[in-house]
Formats: C-alpha cells, structure tokens, sequence
C-alpha cells in the first residue's frame, strides 16, 4: 500500500497520559513510541520531541475533552488529523496503548484515517456559547417542571389554569405562597393580564394544604431559576459580541422561514462559515445526522434510519423545521405535508430539517438570502406525475372522467 506521509505519528490521549508513537520511513528512519504527561510542560515537550523526528503530520483520537489541550498546543506546528475512535478501531484482544498508538500512525501514513471536522477557535468559543445556552434554558425547564411537582403535592392545581407556571401572575402567587398567604381569593387577586378572566377556575385550583416544607421548596427552586435567567442574559450579551466576525451569515440565515436568532447562532456556531470544509451539500448533511444510513447487506436494506450524530445541529434544526411548515405557501410547507401523506409526519419534518440545512450550506457558501421555490414546486415540476396521482385517486373514489388537454 502507498505511503502518503513518510514523517508522522499517531497519539493515543489519555486523561493524564499521552501515548506517543512515531513512524518515520524516510531518512533518517525512526520507529519509536513514548509515553507522555498531559500537563502544559509535558505536552510542550511532547511538540519538540515530535518536531527533532521531523513529523509533518500528526493523527490523535477523538477522546471526550481530553485531546483539545493537546490540540491547542500542536496546531500551527503540524498538519493534525482528528479521528472518530469508531472509524480505525483495531484488532480486538490486542488492545494496548502502544499498540493503539503505533495502529493509528500506521492508517496515518497511508492516508486511511478520515479527518474529522473542526472549527477554528472563533467558531469553537461561539459553540461553547450555544451549547451552554441551551443547557441553561434546559435546566430552567427542569426546575419548571420540579415547582409544579411541588404545587402538585400541595393540591394546588396552578398549572392547570395558568398556560405557563412562570408567567407574570404565575410568579406573583408563588411569592405570595412563599410569604405564608393562603387565601385563595387574595391569590387570585394577584393575577394579571388575561389571567383575570379565569378568576373562579383560580380561586378553586388555589384552594391546597401548602405546609412549611413546600414553601422551602419552592423558594428554593425560584432562586435556582433566577440565577440561571441571570446566566442566561450574560451568555447571550457575551454571544452578541462573539458574532462580529459572521453576523453577515446570521444576517442571511435568518431570511429562511422558522429560523430565529437563536437558530441562526446555533447553526453557525456547529458548522462554522467555510463550506470549503464539506465538499458538497450532502456530505454535511450526512456529518450532521439528517442523511438516512448506508445499511445493506446481501442486496437488502436493512435500516434507513438517521445515524446519531449532529446532535446539537440536529435538534435545533427540527424545532425550527416545526415553526418552518407552518407558514403558509410556502416551499418547507408542501414538501411536509406531501411526504407526511406518504412517510409520516417524524420523516416529513427531518426531511424539512434536511432542506433547511442544504440551504443554509448554499447561502453561506454563495452569500445569498434565501429564496422560496412556493408551494407550486412540485407540481410544476411534474405535472404528468401529479395528474396520474390525481385520476387514480378519482377512481379508486368510484367516479369516472375523460381528460382534456387545454391548449
């Protein structure tokens, strides 16, 4: 087999070890592996060690969190490669770190090991930002749920009037509940907006037994939500100045129907704004998980269901798909009711995703707004197609008709 890179070295990173192994078929020949720490000092040890062998190429697993600090420290000195650990696992039963490290300079060498993708460091602190965002608004939502869990225990049957436990008047009994107030009328008082209107479903659903222990409780979780709303502002002020370098791609994002500013953050935040990284549409989609799998085996497909990856993209992008079919004539809209007839409405709403995302590439990649194709498309596509689906479905309903065409 050829070798394409005759001066490199794989790395098998560990949380407090680096295992290092260098394979080096040109003059000066080197085969040499060792062991390393994962402290600054170490690694930068590590870059030197690498650089007297002459490495032009470096190779490492994707190992949790443990290969960005060494990541950080080679950039700039080699060409790095960044591996999936299911993609070059090696001969079971002769697993060791050696073995790991010296297996993957070898697929190095001969250019097997598909090179995975990552952002540089704007990118990568701009999807620090929305991840930790979203898992801030998911923890909001959890302690949402864990004061109705409470209310609940206490009979106090909030939620089932009020749309949102958390609302403006929803706040206002919980503090009132908290100061000890157990009137359900002068609860009902501190209602606010529409809410009033529900006044006799409030004063019943109001009516519990809230003991010194449930108002502990939902103190504590008020304060809990507080803090992470206080959170919650400082990332996105921080978000906003991040987005210097790609607002125009925001900008362009958000011209597509269902995707707010959030989504547009987090859809450059995972796939950056160099499309030159994915060769054409369908290969990011298929590294974004929107892409049904290859499964096949003796001529029969056996799963065509999405692989999991893109997990954070993938999910962002199916809320949006969900605000997106419900405008009205519009493209996103007839592709999901025309595939939700056929496939159902879970596969209609991953293929809207899908088509989001393909235009999202083309207008990053173009700098381009988006550009409705209407709900006519595919009938004006092919219209023979559509007439056929129509006839049959007027006969299988019994009737009987003659075509003519109309100049």
């Amino acid at each position: 087999m050829e070798v394409l890179f005759p001066r490199c070295a794989g790395l098998d990173v560990h949380k407090d070890t680096v295992v290092a192994a260098v394979r080096c078929v040109s003059a000066p020949l080197a085969h040499e592996v060792r062991t390393f720490g994962t402290t600054t000092g170490e690694l930068l040890t590590l870059a030197g060690w690498l650089e007297s062998h002459g490495c032009t190429h470096v190779a490492m697993e994707a190992t949790g969190i443990y290969w960005k600090p060494l990541w950080h420290v080679l950039e700039g000195r080699f060409e790095l490669v960044l591996a999936n650990a299911t993609h070059i696992r090696n001969v079971p039963g002769r697993k060791t770190d050696v073995n790991d490290a010296t297996w993957i300079a070898d697929l190095l060498a001969h250019g097997l090991i598909r090179n995975s993708f990552v952002p540089p460091a704007p990118i990568q602190e701009l999807r620090d930002l929305t991840r930790t965002r979203k898992q801030l608004v998911r923890e909001i939502s959890q302690h949402s749920l864990r004061i109705q869990k409470v209310l609940e225990d206490a009979n106090i049957k909030m939620a089932s009037v009020l749309s949102d436990v958390l609302s403006l008047s929803g706040r206002a009994m919980l503090a009132a509940l908290i100061d000890g107030v157990t009137d359900p009328e002068h609860l009902a008082d501190l209602a606010k907006g529409t809410a009033r209107n529900k006044r006799p479903e409030l004063i019943e659903a109001l009516r519990g037994h809230v003991t010194p222990h449930h108002r502990t409780m939902l103190k504590l979780h008020l304060d809990v939500i507080e803090a992470l709303r206080t959170a919650l502002s400082e990332v996105d002020a921080t978000v906003g100045k991040t987005l210097g370098p790609v607002s125009e791609a925001v900008g362009l994002l958000k011209t597509i129907p269902g995707v707010s500013d959030v989504v547009a953050h987090v859809v450059v935040a995972e796939i950056g704004v160099d499309m030159s990284r994915f060769p054409t549409a369908g290969h990011l989609l298929s590294w974004a998980g929107l892409c049904p799998r290859n499964d096949e085996s003796a001529g029969k497909r056996r799963s065509t269901r999405v692989r999991k990856s893109g997990t954070w993209l993938k999910t962002t992008l199916v809320t949006s798909a969900w605000s997106a079919v419900r405008k009205k004539d519009s493209y996103l809209r007839a592709q999901f009711l025309r595939l939700k007839a056929r496939r159902g409405p879970k596969k209609a709403i991953l293929a809207v995703a899908a088509s989001m995302l393909t235009s999202a590439y083309f207008m990053i990649r173009d700098h381009t707004a988006f550009r409705d194709l209407g709900p006519r498309h595919f009938d004006a596509r092919d219209k023979t197609k559509a007439i056929n689906r129509l006839v049959r479905r007027l006969q299988d309903l019994g009737c009987q008709l003659e075509l003519k065409h109309v100049a």
